[in-house]
């Protein structure tokens, strides 16, 4: 998705006015100029977003839905669910969404529920769907707020990935979230951390590379539910062009062993006691026909074939959001890793 012609961006305006005040002989005022476009970036913001009631999911657990599985300028980049966790040291934010409106939002419906302050986030991966709100909450609670995520989720937002997601979500909503700021986690956190809010805690699980190489998912012990990030998503494919199938498998296995769970929250689509088995079997029918084309020396085309052949995908096409536009990436990043993984 691009701009419309007709619509240059706020930096390409700004950029345009400084070049035109430079050329009417301010250029020694740069610094106030600067100053001035400063402002300007923060002042030019996308619109508000629509709230969203908040649905309880479990005795401290609470979820904002997102309908959608894909940005675009009518949802204002709200595409993925918000989840928070009301403790009695206060309220915990489990990726609190795309922009700093969408965390705007959030914050209202947090207050419409309890009056209790946000006294944590944490980010499962770098995906800019899922933390480019940090915005809002720093803004509404201070610089000191702790913002934890993996090492490698940390990293990527503080480098290309950061800058690249920031982008690509005022392109694809036509800069409704525009004025977003990019906050990045500032605390780090590994498997097995655990941390105490008074009645509830929290533990964290990684099990290497799934949908990104920093995946983290966060189990709410009291609740038995866990909040699963990308991992696992319902009626929704994972992306995973920075992930591995094998990978993910692995992920299951643990978090199933390690995390027994009643509810698995995902970030796109609903949760409930199912999510992990139904994208096992999505992913399952995906990458075992890639593997068998993979042996028996069939092309690409062969094996999306397959795919599209075997009942465990073909019976999630008709309710599985962007299936038909994205499963050929899907079947072409498993067939690659199968190569991979034969030879």
């Amino acid at each position: 998705m691009t701009l419309p012609a007709h619509r240059p961006s706020r930096r390409q305006f700004l950029r345009a006015g400084l070049g035109l005040a430079t050329a009417a002989g301010l250029a020694s005022h740069w610094p106030q100029l600067s100053a001035f476009a400063a402002d300007m970036d923060d002042f030019i913001r996308g619109p508000a977003v629509p709230d969203i009631a908040p649905q309880q999911l479990s005795p401290h657990v609470w979820m904002i839905y997102s309908k959608d599985g894909f940005p675009t300028p009518e949802n204002k980049g709200m595409m993925s669910n918000i989840t928070f966790v009301i403790t009695q040291r206060g309220v915990v934010m489990l990726d609190p969404g795309g922009s700093v409106q969408i965390g705007e939002m959030a914050l209202r419906m947090i207050r419409s529920v309890i009056d209790k302050p946000v006294v944590a986030i944490f980010n499962t991966h770098y995906h800019g769907d899922h933390w480019l709100a940090n915005h809002a909450f720093e803004d509404a609670y201070g610089k000191d707020l702790p913002i934890y995520a993996h090492a490698v989720t940390r990293r990527e937002i503080l480098g290309v990935q950061g800058n690249l997601w920031h982008s690509l979500m005022e392109r694809w909503t036509n800069q409704a979230t525009a004025g977003t700021r990019i906050v990045a986690p500032n605390h780090e956190v590994a498997h097995g951390d655990e941390f105490d809010f008074g009645d509830v805690s929290l533990r964290i699980h990684h099990y290497g590379l799934a949908h990104t190489p920093g995946d983290i998912c966060i189990e709410v012990v009291e609740d038995a539910l866990t909040h699963v990030g990308d991992v696992a998503m319902d009626r929704r494919i994972a992306n995973m062009d920075d992930g591995s199938y094998v990978g993910t498998f692995h992920f299951y296995d643990e978090l199933e062993k390690n995390a027994p769970s009643r509810i698995w929250v995902p970030g796109h689509g609903r949760p409930s006691g199912e999510v992990l088995a139904w994208n096992r079997e999505l992913f399952e029918g995906i990458y075992e026909n890639c593997v068998r084309a993979v042996e028996d020396g069939a092309d690409m085309a062969s094996a999306r074939t397959r795919v599209l052949a075997d009942p465990r995908v073909a019976g999630k096409a008709t309710d599985t959001a962007g299936f038909e536009t994205n499963i050929g990436k899907y079947v072409s990043l498993a067939y690659l890793e199968a190569e991979k993984e034969a030879f």
